[in-house]
């Protein structure tokens, strides 16, 4: 229920937003509010087409113009008409065309066709009434057709690169999981740890992967390897801290200044601290680096964090 009440809310302001940056016609205001009613009902149902439909059109009428009654009914009935094509490709099972931006094209044609017929009707006086219309319908069954298949289109743009994002993310995953299973059942010690280190380095592609019990470094590869010396103490603070306040620490170089403790020429430039548990106990740390001047990728550290 919260996402529909978000949906009214989101495609309402669509509709009031599209009548306040109309253009004013002889009394009429020329607008793109068709896009918010008709994407309302799509998305929504034709209870909340119907709702969104009504707002933008009373908010229509409250500013008066010979094509109030007329903008407050067509608008209501464009929700609708979004709200019935829910309804029906539900029912055929094909809710994917919901999303099809050349479906919402052709839904908000349709609904705009409507509009004007609606305006012929009802608005008064007639002769007034077809010359408003012989004058915006080709322009706003157009920009309103357009911007709807348009903004369908930028979702669904989005939703693949979530996709893409998700299956990079998932493969790189299952690849580390499927090569490093049964590595560490041998113990906890720098021979299986430089074994799993190089693993992550080769499927994330980070300037350098180090592996740290609570004392010392385990493993390290790539980057910084000439200092980063096996067995050498932990001197990171924050390395420390991650592992005392079972906690993931992100220095981006930035913001958050990232600095070797060990060399002060060293060339790498932010590190991604992971807390490596067994149970509730940790035991180490999984650190990944990145060189200065490069910025760690968001899949990178979506996967270090889960």
């Amino acid at each position: 229920m919260s996402h529909k009440f978000s949906i009214y809310v989101l495609f309402s302001s669509f509709c009031i937003l599209g009548t306040y940056f109309g253009l004013q016609i002889d009394d009429a205001i020329a607008n793109t509010r068709a896009i918010g009613a008709v994407m309302g009902g799509l998305f929504g149902g034709p209870v909340v087409g119907f709702a969104v439909g009504f707002t933008g059109g009373m908010h229509r009428y409250t500013l008066g113009g010979f094509t109030d009654v007329a903008c407050a009914i067509s608008t209501t009935a464009e929700g609708v008409i979004g709200g019935i094509m829910h309804l029906y490709f539900l029912q055929k099972g094909r809710k994917e065309q919901l999303f099809n931006p050349m479906v919402v094209f052709y839904v908000t044609f349709v609904a705009e066709v409507v509009q004007m017929l609606i305006i012929l009707i009802v608005a008064k006086p007639f002769d007034q009434a077809y010359t408003l219309v012989s004058n915006i319908a080709a322009p706003m069954i157009i920009a309103n057709s357009v911007g709807a298949a348009l903004f369908m289109s930028i979702l669904q743009d989005r939703k693949t690169i979530f996709e893409e994002y998700s299956a990079t993310f998932s493969r790189r995953a299952l690849n580390i999981a499927e090569r490093s299973v049964g590595i560490l059942v041998h113990g906890f010690n720098s021979n299986n740890a430089s074994k799993i280190a190089r693993i992550i380095y080769e499927e994330t592609n980070v300037g350098a992967v180090a592996i740290t019990d609570r004392e010392k470094i385990l493993a390290f590869v790539g980057i910084g390897a000439d200092h980063h010396k096996l067995n050498r103490p932990i001197s990171s603070q924050s390395t420390l801290d991650s592992m005392n306040n079972n906690d993931i620490i992100y220095l981006d170089g930035k913001e958050n200044p990232y600095q070797c403790s060990i060399s002060k020429d060293c060339k790498l430039g932010s590190a991604l601290i992971i807390p490596l548990r067994t149970g509730d106990e940790v035991i180490g740390t999984i650190k990944l680096y990145e060189p200065k001047r490069k910025l760690f990728s968001t899949i990178n550290m979506s996967m270090a964090e889960a």
